[in-house]
């Protein structure tokens, strides 16, 4: 797994990469860390991450935008929305634009390797 974390909050992407470690989704790569929507696509188009987590509210570029941007760079690429907006309008949306799955913050361990383990198959 290729994995890119996208959110602005430095702790959560540190979070996200610590239980990105765990030996049961096999070799995890973190090829990019991105605190907003830009900077992940520029990530994304240098470091081709195959699975990314994507955070909706960010400043310079939101996640819903970088999510139908980056389905056209990486079509393959599995997206999970790792996001405190819970509202269901929203997560159907993220999921139309090309998110492969939603997770609410604040998410425990488990559920963050769950969902992690659900996209690398």
């Amino acid at each position: 797994m290729r994995l890119m974390i996208v959110d602005d909050s430095m702790i959560i992407r540190n979070r996200i990469a610590v239980i990105s470690n765990d030996s049961r989704l096999g070799h995890v790569e973190i090829v990019g860390l991105a605190g907003d929507g830009e900077q992940a696509l520029a990530l994304a188009d240098a470091k081709k991450p195959n699975v990314i987590t994507m955070d909706l509210t960010m400043p310079n570029m939101d996640g819903e935008e970088c999510i139908a941007r980056l389905t056209h760079i990486l079509p393959d690429a599995k997206i999970l929305v790792v996001s405190a907006l819970s509202d269901r309008v929203t997560a159907l949306r993220a999921i139309r634009n090309g998110a492969h799955g939603f997770l609410h913050k604040p998410f425990r361990d488990d559920e963050l390797l769950g969902a992690l383990l659900e996209l690398s198959q």
